[in-house]
């Protein structure tokens, strides 16, 4: 089974209520449910959140929720919550001969952004794909393609083993290329940066949520290093899909501009 969990909050630092804004007829929230329902792979899709403006809305356009607390640091955290909410919930109701199976150790939940209003379903079909019971933990790269992009600070960057799983994300470039100019690093070896959904299986989503935050994870505020350095294997799907995030109110113009919807 695997559940798509849309963390969705109301107290954006940035862009408070954002999940609501109208972007040409939805709200934002409304867009990303609707991309998560197209997904062939997904069982379920559950926004989980803290706030009843949030929860009222989905509801009223036929979406599922789980309210969840208001302290959450990350989306990891808030997707642990709900998925034990909706685990405990499915303990009640199963009739083990004729229901659906439980949320299992080898089922899985993919954190989808619910900042992504143009997120194609297909993106989520790639990473659901991977999920076979033996990936722990998955996520999303994508080849860079630019200077500009490889030493981008907002962008993580990634290498990997030749497993395709992810030996450290950062903030700087890396690999460091010896005798080439930095803005032509990316003509001369593949860079990737992390972008898309992370999907978790859920023994391992219960024992990541229970880590404290690791010294490299504080060092480049990145929660998934916090993973790596507790020992478990992060696996990587290139996807050429673009994530276009929604942070602040100006982004809502760039993003349909770039669009050109």
């Amino acid at each position: 089974m695997i559940i798509g969990i849309i963390p969705a909050r109301y107290a954006s630092t940035r862009f408070p209520g954002k999940a609501l804004i109208d972007i040409q007829g939805k709200s934002m929230i409304q867009r990303v449910v609707e991309a998560a329902w197209r997904a062939k792979r997904l069982d379920r899709v559950v926004v989980a959140t803290d706030d009843a403006r949030i929860a009222n809305h989905v509801r009223g356009f036929g979406g599922d929720i789980v309210m969840t607390r208001a302290d959450h640091p990350s989306g990891t955290d808030r997707c642990w919550e709900a998925a034990q909410t909706i685990t405990n919930y499915e303990l009640r109701i199963t009739n083990y001969e004729n229901s659906h199976p439980l949320l299992t150790t080898h089922s899985y939940v993919l954190n989808i952004q619910g900042d992504e209003p143009f997120l194609d379903p297909a993106q989520i079909d790639e990473l659901a794909g991977i999920l076979d019971g033996e990936v722990q933990l998955a996520t999303q790269m994508i080849r860079v393609h630019s200077a500009e992009l490889l030493h981008d600070p907002g962008e993580a960057k990634i290498i990997l083993n030749d497993r395709q799983e992810a030996i450290y994300f950062s903030r700087q470039a890396i690999p460091f290329l010896k005798n080439v100019p930095p803005d032509a690093w990316h003509l001369h070896h593949d860079y990737y940066r992390h972008v898309g959904m992370y999907a978790y299986r859920m023994d391992v989503l219960e024992k990541i949520g229970q880590l404290p935050p690791s010294p490299l994870e504080r060092a480049e505020s990145l929660e998934q290093l916090r993973w790596l350095e507790a020992g478990y294997r992060i696996k990587l799907v290139e996807t050429y899909y673009e994530s276009h995030c929604i942070d602040t109110p100006a982004d809502v113009d760039k993003v349909l501009m770039l669009l050109g919807r």
